[in-house]
């Protein structure tokens, strides 16, 4: 749990804080962006304004229950209870879920919850928390968990365990952590694991990268592509390329034939925009890649 007596000196005075276990992974100011802010000066998240609504004071317990590293807490015993229950958390109304509960082995990572009548699809792995696995049971399970790269496996064994699901990676991110997945893609063009569910191998980050299309709406792309914290711009950087800058461009101009309205990534900031729209931000960022810029 977070120590009082190891509050940032950044955090705005009162009830919520961060100390100084934060690992700068975003998942508070994804949460709750009017609470939590990035300090410049010491390369965490801090407080930026105490929660001022019963709406501000639950998004703030739900970052405090979604953080990886225990780092924010508050000066009195608060309930957060109602933090636990929000998660899995619908995005927009639709059968997708932000599930919460980031992992530290996965260095904060966002993963989400496919709600669907063939079967419910994990993209990326939770920590594996009680509270989260028993909502994922009574949501219907797991039938496949999508691992889009190696990093971000987290307790990936736990959730096979618990619900006899399939785990897809692609064979070029297996390691010995993930030697037992149920099923590696080999292919380097998409696959389809269902009319709705296509995989669409984007090597860059890793060799064995894949980003998920669901019903030409979601795409689950990992650490492959991002939105901006301003919400303007998609993102990439060569900055955590790990396997090669030139593939990850070239995999990125191949999203181009593909519509959809969302980018939901492991790190980094959902995006959404219409088809047309997400195709020229798409545009501006291949030209950008291609440039050298990041």
């Amino acid at each position: 749990m977070a120590r009082v007596q190891n509050r940032l000196s950044g955090n705005a005075p009162g009830e919520f804080f961060v100390d100084d276990a934060c690992i700068d992974c975003e998942t508070c100011r994804i949460v709750a962006p009017e609470v939590f802010v990035r300090s410049e000066t010491l390369g965490m998240s801090v407080v930026r304004v105490q929660p001022s609504s019963d709406q501000g004071a639950l998004r703030a317990k739900m970052a405090l229950v979604a953080c990886p590293t225990s780092a924010i807490g508050t000066e009195s015993k608060l309930d957060v209870r109602a933090g636990v229950r929000a998660f899995p958390e619908r995005i927009a109304g639709s059968d997708v879920h932000y599930c919460g509960f980031a992992a530290e082995s996965s260095f904060g990572a966002s993963s989400y919850l496919v709600s669907r009548e063939g079967g419910n699809v994990l993209v990326d792995s939770p920590r594996a928390a009680r509270p989260l696995l028993e909502r994922i049971a009574a949501l219907g399970g797991v039938r496949t968990m999508l691992l889009s790269h190696r990093d971000d496996v987290a307790d990936h064994a736990i959730f096979a365990r618990r619900f006899g699901c399939t785990r897809v990676l692609h064979a070029a991110d297996v390691d010995p952590g993930t030697r037992d997945v149920e099923r590696r893609i080999e292919s380097e063009e998409p696959v389809a694991l269902a009319p709705d569910l296509l995989i669409i191998p984007v090597p860059g980050h890793t060799r064995g990268s894949v980003a998920l299309l669901y019903r030409s709406r979601f795409l689950f792309t990992g650490d492959h592509l991002w939105g901006s914290e301003d919400g303007n711009e998609l993102e990439a950087s060569r900055d955590v390329c790990w396997y090669s800058w030139a593939e990850q461009t070239r995999s990125m101009q191949k999203l181009l034939g593909y519509d959809f309205e969302w980018v939901l990534p492991g790190h980094g900031h959902r995006f959404r925009a219409d088809p047309p729209t997400m195709r020229r931000k798409l545009e501006e960022l291949v030209a950008r890649m291609r440039s050298g810029a990041r």
